[in-house]
């Protein structure tokens, strides 16, 4: 499964292929909210977690999620991943707990991955 790093937007017939290439309706994805970029694909979150790291990311800034491309913006991503227990940035759950965190993560998503309407 490849890893791709979004720094630029895509279209969803991207993200659909990316997906097709990893767990066919839905890829993971690792975001760093401080750079605005994406890592998509791979087996676990760590696999991109992993590539991020190595291009001079910061723990405290990655955070996890699925997308599921075929469904509506509102709907499409799955706030849920290990790499999100964070005890000491207040996130004790695989899932992302601050709404603001995710407004924001949701935010730079919109920008860089094209959805349905």
């Amino acid at each position: 499964m490849n890893i791709e790093i979004i720094k630029k937007p895509i279209s969803s017939q991207k993200l659909k292929k990316i997906a097709k290439d990893n767990y066919g309706t839905m890829v993971k994805g690792v975001i760093d909210v401080h750079l605005g970029i994406i890592a998509l694909g791979g087996e676990l979150h760590a696999d991109a977690e992993a590539i991020l790291l190595q291009k001079r990311s910061l723990q405290q800034h990655l955070w996890g999620f699925n997308i599921y491309p075929d469904k509506p913006n509102n709907e499409r991503i799955e706030w849920t991943s290990l790499i999100n227990i964070k005890p000491s940035q207040n996130n004790r759950s695989l899932k992302i707990q601050s709404i603001e965190l995710k407004t924001k993560i949701r935010e730079i998503i919109d920008s860089l991955i094209e959805g349905k309407r």
